[in-house]
């Protein structure tokens, strides 16, 4: 199943945390916090402007980005879990 968010939406998942620490502690899954990176899924058309058209989006498929503890909202599709969230709730994209 295929997912396109609408307007100035992303569909994105979330990468997996480190289960260790620097020190070499390993980090029980309960006590994990859940990770504010992801990887964008797909996007929307972009926002609507005043006259009607759209303005695309900075974001693309593909990218990995940094967002908020608690920006967008938790979905389940076909047991893989996303978050769709505005493009305004992404901080910022990551690169190597």
């Amino acid at each position: 199943m295929q997912v396109k968010p609408l307007h100035d939406r992303v569909l994105v998942k979330r990468l997996e945390e480190e289960t260790k620490t620097a020190g070499g502690i390993i980090i029980p899954d309960n006590h994990a916090e859940k990770p504010s990176q992801g990887e964008v899924v797909s996007v929307g058309e972009g926002y609507r402007l005043d006259n009607g058209t759209f303005s695309a989006l900075t974001l693309k498929a593909g990218d990995r980005i940094l967002f908020g503890k608690y920006a967008g909202t938790e979905v389940k599709l076909e047991g893989q879990e996303y978050l769709i969230m505005k493009e305004s709730d992404v901080f910022g994209v990551l690169s190597k």
